[in-house]
């Protein structure tokens, strides 16, 4: 591997870039209803498009399940990148030869770069790439999935969950907004804290987060009303990756996930879901974090543990409704 990213800055809390590629997919082209709206947008086409994911990200992992739930597997292809990545780019050395099968690249970078040769920012999954362009489209990947199911729906499977019901997407919006800044990107702010102070505050935000999650989940099974929905998938790929990675590699270890009991019985639940667990991939999860990180991990060792054995034990979740 070449040159190592780094993650940290020295004496300062982590923030997340959260500029991406705006571009939207959407049926006919037309503008979305939901979402940013004067934005470049293509037409959705089966067999055009080709989701770049990788199943150690958690940001990507939302993607992958999301096009299984829906049944979308036959219009939108999917190219998986390995776990290790350089400061360049992830590449697809999971494949023969070490090149994506349909899009004939080693790297990443190389469809970014098609479409803006000097793209200045860091080269991320989920992407979506033009097949017969290889340019990318978008990586801005709350919309991708949520596109997914508002603008690929002439194609989405008759039995796909409805994982964005009309009555409930206010709420779920809300929802969602404290998951992903307490959560999701809270474990992060915990890692990447450039600062004993940094790191304080964010482990105080991160488990108040999750002491309200626990608490909200001892009632209901699912985390809006009484159905799975896409913030279950958003929650669920943090809390996949919760005792693998973050609890050591991050220093979120006032408890792991297996010690707070409506949390762990819901993420096994999910995980029981079909097309869900089959999406996780602990080694790869292990791998990325604990040999890319070598800011937190200088020696890129890759712990033996924790016991990873219990996900697939009854979860008792049923009774919830």
């Amino acid at each position: 591997m070449g040159q190592q990213a780094t993650y940290i800055e020295p004496g300062n809390e982590f923030n997340r870039d959260m500029n991406y590629i705006p571009d939207r997919i959407t049926k006919d082209a037309r503008t979305p209803e939901f979402g940013p709206r004067d934005v470049p947008l293509w037409p959705v086409e089966p067999g055009r498009y080709r989701l770049i994911a990788a199943a150690a990200c958690p940001w990507a992992n939302r993607a992958i399940i999301i096009r299984n739930l829906l049944g979308l597997q036959d219009v939108i292809s999917l190219g998986l990148a390995g776990p290790t990545h350089d400061a360049r780019s992830w590449t697809f050395d999971l494949d023969p030869g070490g090149v994506d099968p349909v899009l004939g690249i080693e790297r990443l970078q190389q469809a970014y770069f098609e479409r803006y040769p000097d793209y200045p920012r860091g080269i991320t999954v989920p992407a979506i790439v033009e097949e017969s362009s290889g340019k990318v489209v978008t990586n801005d990947f709350p919309w991708i999935t949520h596109d997914f199911f508002h603008e690929w729906t002439d194609f989405i499977a008759e039995d796909a969950p409805d994982l964005w019901p009309r009555e409930l997407r206010e709420e779920m919006d809300e929802v969602n907004k404290r998951v992903f800044t307490e959560v999701n990107n809270g474990v992060y702010r915990c890692g990447f804290a450039g600062s004993q102070e940094a790191y304080d505050a964010a482990y105080e935000r991160l488990f108040a987060a999750l002491d309200w999650l626990e608490e909200r989940l001892s009632g209901q099974r699912y985390l809006v009303g009484d159905q799975l929905t896409e913030s279950d998938i958003r929650l669920f790929t943090t809390l996949a990756r919760f005792d693998a990675v973050y609890h050591g590699h991050f220093k979120c270890n006032r408890q792991k996930l297996a010690e707070m009991p409506a949390l762990w019985a819901y993420a096994r639940d999910l995980y029981q879901t079909p097309g869900i667990g089959e999406t996780i991939d602990f080694a790869q999860i292990k791998a990325h974090y604990y040999i890319v990180h070598t800011d937190l991990n200088p020696t890129s060792i890759v712990p033996a543990g924790p016991d990873l054995s219990g996900w697939d034990e009854p979860h008792g979740r049923e009774a919830l409704g």
